[in-house]
């Protein structure tokens, strides 16, 4: 079965696909970079729809997400921008954590597990 990286660099890949499954790294904002949880969030969500397409899936595929907030405090803030964006009967496994992240900047990081879009048979 082959590996496939996708926007590789020297320390990590935004995406692997291995067989029918695509592992994505944890997403921050870069653009909401300090801005509100819900920003960031949106900003976030909107990355993993280009990556799931980019490896040939969308958000019905997900199989499992992990939410890491820098404070558990803005759950709610953060489950809006989610519950708009998530397909409704497509609710991937999920869990969702107060951690500290990588920079003060970064109030949210999300991490997916998809499955590839099946082939259409003609």
């Amino acid at each position: 079965m082959t590996i496939t990286r996708l926007q590789a660099g020297p320390r990590m890949s935004q995406a692997v696909v291995h067989g029918a499954t695509i592992y994505l790294a944890g997403q921050v904002a870069d653009q909401a970079k300090g801005k509100s949880v819900g920003e960031q969030t949106r900003e976030i969500l909107a990355k993993i729809d280009g990556l799931l397409a980019e490896a040939g899936s969308d958000k019905t595929r997900i199989l499992s997400a992990t939410i890491y907030l820098a404070d558990i405090a803005t759950f709610a803030e953060m489950n809006a921008a989610w519950e708009a964006w998530v397909a409704s009967g497509h609710t991937p496994a999920r869990a969702t954590v107060e951690a500290k992240l990588a920079a003060p900047e970064y109030t949210v990081e999300i991490v997916c597990v998809a499955a590839k879009t099946e082939p259409t048979l003609l």
